[in-house]
């Protein structure tokens, strides 16, 4: 069990360093998959979303459950999408960023120049 110290405020904090040198990958587009970068404009309503692809076309992006329910995507924010095979003009959502890692990848170059501006 993990010792517990009391500061002179009387909260308990757990002594011990946590999440300290741990480094967590940030996934990319996978280009030979088809999925690009976008910026949320607008939610539709319905898990539906307004989105401004880096190939410089709006799309309707559509919020899967998966992500529905664990994530929420805020207007301006970073997603990864795939557009559909049969109909270009829609797409579905992979990953929502960050904002802590919206900031590592502008650091890194990593935004495709296109979508800088909106960030």
């Amino acid at each position: 069990m993990e010792e517990r110290e009391t500061d002179h405020e009387g909260s308990n904090e757990i002594k011990g360093d946590f999440g300290e040198g741990v480094e967590q990958r940030i996934p990319l587009p996978n280009r030979q998959k088809g999925e690009m970068m976008a910026i949320v404009e607008q939610h539709m309503g319905g898990g539906r979303l307004r989105v401004l692809c880096e190939d410089d076309k709006a799309r309707l992006a559509r919020i899967p459950g998966k992500i529905k329910k664990r994530r929420w995507i805020r207007t301006g924010g970073l997603i990864i999408i795939k557009p559909w095979d049969f109909q270009m003009d829609k797409a579905d959502v992979v990953y929502r960023y960050t904002p802590t890692q919206v900031a590592n990848l502008a650091r890194k170059n990593l935004i495709p120049e296109s979508l800088r501006a909106f960030i």
